[in-house]
Order: C-alpha cells, then structure tokens, then sequence
C-alpha cells in the first residue's frame, strides 16, 4: 500500500530533473501519473518526446502506472488539454505539480524583451494556465470532502534575489503571489495550493558558473531529495497546510513565513515629507542597519 494510492497527478516538466524524481516517487507511491514535459531545451528551444516517454516507461516498468504528454504548458489551450488527458486515462484528478520551466539568463541591463518574456511565459503563464484548468474541473466537479493538491515551485533566486536571473526571478516570486491568492480561493472546494523551493542540482544548475554550482546530483544534492516533501503535500493527509512556502534541499526542509510588517510608524494626519523621512530613518533605519 502507497500514501497516494487511487490518486492521480499531473507532474509538468517531469522529463528531467526535479520533476522527474517527482514524478518516480508519485508513481512509486501509488499515484497514477501523467508525465508531462515539452522536450525543450534549457533555453525552451526544440521540442523532443522523448524525456516524458522515458520517464512514463520507467514507471511502468517498475509495475505503476503512467502517460507521457507533451503538451506546452505555456500554451492555454494545450494546458486545458493536459487536463483532460489526465481525465480521460485515469478518470480524476488529484494532484497538479507545476514544475516545468525554462531559463534565458543575463543582467537586467543586457536582457532582452524575448528573453524576459519567454521566461514569464513558461513559469509563469504556464503556472496559471493548468492551475486555471484544474481548479475549473475541480469546482465543476463539487466532489463532497475533496483533498485536490495544487503543488508549485518557486526558487530561492526569486525569494533572496539572483542578481543574473531577473526575468526568472520575477517569475518565481509571481508564482509566490498565485500561490497565495490560489490557496485563498480554492479551499472552499477542497484545494491546498503550496509553493516548494528546491534546491539541488539538475540541469539549470549546470549553467550556474563553475566557483557557484552545486556539486553533482547524486548524495545530497540529488534531486531526488526535493522529491519525498512534494509526496507529503500530494497526500491526504496534508490539508492542514495551505498558502505556504517550503524548502527543500539535501536533507533538510525548511518552512518560510510569509510576508508580515516587521515594524510600522503612525501619524495623526497626512504626512509632510520631512516628517515622513525622519520618522521612517528613526524607526526603520536600525532595523536595516542604517
């Protein structure tokens, strides 16, 4: 007996990488999984069937269950269609891990307007359009005590700031924001919506220059360590938690809190500037080490 058994998930960008070790730990669980991922390049060019039909014949292989799909996650219409093959093979959704994505890197001075919008486009687009789809069916659906998971990724180059990485960055932390505002909409209709940072080393890694990559992935930096966290948020026993963010990297898992005030200043009546600037520098400046 598996924690997922009779459950089925959609895992995206499940090719390689992250979502591959994702998509064997599903399966391995009990999950009945469509593997879904474009074959791109690491800059999203090209388009190859092969990473999501390999991965699909590893689990069947291995006695689970499995489909590959090569749908654009980008794509509106593909991304509806995604869903339904999820419905048409296993009969339900369960479980939608977003983790498809691409990386076009450079400096904010030197990026172009492709460059940052490829890179929305994939992570975040493509975040929003299967999760429109499947939060769609999952209300249709009305199914009385319904324990549906929405499981996206972010990154910690968004969360601290990979000062290379702004398009991505950008997009990693609206993924946070639709994260939040999913998680607030959705729990009427038995939807947990959460949002995972992994870290380890894959083939995005690999272009990370050589004095900041990690080591290889094996041992503690596998990716297969991200895994076993987004298996616990795709089980039923997981709905306590919703609207979070959660790390995982070797082996350890790290809860974030989520943005609150960490000090306010008040005034009586609109502001005047000088007022304004010296009461933010006498509350705000040692806070900031000023």
């Amino acid at each position: 007996m598996g924690r997922l058994d009779g459950r089925v998930a959609i895992v995206t960008g499940a090719g390689r990488g992250i979502g591959a070790s994702v998509a064997r730990l599903l399966a391995a669980e009990g999950a009945q999984v469509v593997v879904n991922d474009l074959g791109t390049e690491l800059d999203g060019s090209g388009t190859d069937t092969g990473p999501a039909a390999t991965v699909a014949g590893e689990i069947t292989a291995a006695g689970g269950k499995a489909v590959a799909d090569t749908s654009d996650v980008s794509d509106h219409t593909a991304a509806e269609k995604l869903v339904g093959t999820a419905l048409a093979e296993f009969g339900r959704l369960d479980v939608l891990v977003n983790v498809a994505g691409i990386l076009r890197d450079r400096m904010i001075f030197n990026m172009s307007e492709r460059e940052w919008d490829d890179v929305i486009r994939v992570h975040l687009k493509g975040t929003f359009n299967t999760t429109r789809f499947a939060s769609a069916h999952w209300r249709s659906a009305g199914e009385a005590g319904a324990q549906n998971r929405i499981i996206n990724f972010t990154s910690v180059s968004g969360l601290h700031g990979a000062p290379g990485q702004p398009n991505y960055a950008a997009a990693k932390m609206g993924i946070v924001g639709l994260t939040y505002s999913s998680a607030r909409a959705l729990a009427r209709y038995g939807v947990t919506v959460n949002a995972v940072s992994p870290g380890a080393a894959t083939r995005m890694t690999d272009s990370i220059p050589d004095d900041r990559r990690r080591s290889p992935a094996s041992g503690e930096h596998s990716p297969d360590n991200v895994a076993p966290l987004v298996g616990y948020l795709a089980g039923t026993g997981s709905g306590w938690i919703t609207g979070r963010i959660l790390h995982a990297a070797g082996y350890q898992v790290a809860l974030y809190n989520n943005p609150e005030p960490v000090s306010r200043i008040f005034g009586t009546g609109p502001w005047d500037a000088d007022t304004l600037a010296a009461r933010i520098e006498q509350a705000f400046g040692p806070l900031l080490g000023r």
